[in-house]
């Protein structure tokens, strides 16, 4: 019985694998190719629309090269002016690398209607931290008239001073427009410059704000 049984377990040993894997190792994982834009929406074509503000209809004409330049040969999506709808729409194409890139494309369009230059606003293409907030003056405080202008006077400062001091000790990009306030940055940055200009607006003097900002950008210069 015992001679019966040795071979049997070494014909059993010496099987032959058919798919050349070794005895004992697992079988290799498969190798995909990442899908593109196209394919992960099953191939139908994903679209956005930015409307344009009446006000920045000129700035769009003279800035439109420079919008669409970066936005048709480097994230390879496609771009068009809607004159009728008055809306930019952008739409991904069969090329598109990744799908995140049709909404940085839109967030960029959105960041140049909002009031942001272009070379401040292709940032967000390029980055992924960044982000836009917006709130306005009355969220902070009730102003009215003469408070309310002056509120917005101690915001931007004789000539652009204070925005441009608080622009360069946060990092980040800040636009005044009536009452609206926008500010382009990462969110660390972007609460700082928060912060800052919702003292101003509640009436500290700049010279308060301009020290504790000497505080702030010297600790997130430790930080970095």
């Amino acid at each position: 019985m015992q001679t019966g049984e040795a071979p049997a377990s070494m014909e059993v040993e010496a099987i032959p694998n058919g798919l050349g894997i070794q005895s004992g190792s697992l079988p290799l994982k498969p190798k995909f190719e990442p899908l593109k834009a196209h394919e992960m929406s099953d191939g139908r074509v994903q679209f956005r629309k930015v409307s344009v503000p009446p006000h920045r209809y000129s700035p769009l004409k003279k800035a439109w090269m420079e919008i669409y330049t970066p936005i048709y040969e480097q994230m390879k999506v496609d771009i068009r002016m809607n004159l009728k709808g008055r809306k930019v729409e952008l739409k991904t194409r069969s090329d598109t690398p990744d799908v995140s890139n049709l909404q940085k494309c839109a967030d960029f369009v959105h960041a140049f209607m909002l009031g942001f230059d272009v070379v401040d606003a292709i940032a967000l293409l390029r980055l992924d931290e960044l982000f836009v907030e917006s709130f306005e003056i009355k969220d902070v405080k009730t102003l009215r008239g003469e408070h309310l202008s002056r509120a917005i006077g101690r915001l931007s400062g004789k000539g652009g001073k204070t925005k441009f001091a608080i622009e360069n000790a946060t990092k980040t990009r800040i636009v005044i427009a009536d009452t609206k306030i926008h500010i382009l940055g990462s969110f660390q940055n972007i609460k700082i410059g928060r912060d800052s200009l919702c003292s101003l607006i509640l009436g500290s003097p700049a010279g308060k704000v301009y020290s504790k900002l000497r505080q702030v950008a010297a600790r997130l210069a430790e930080t970095f």
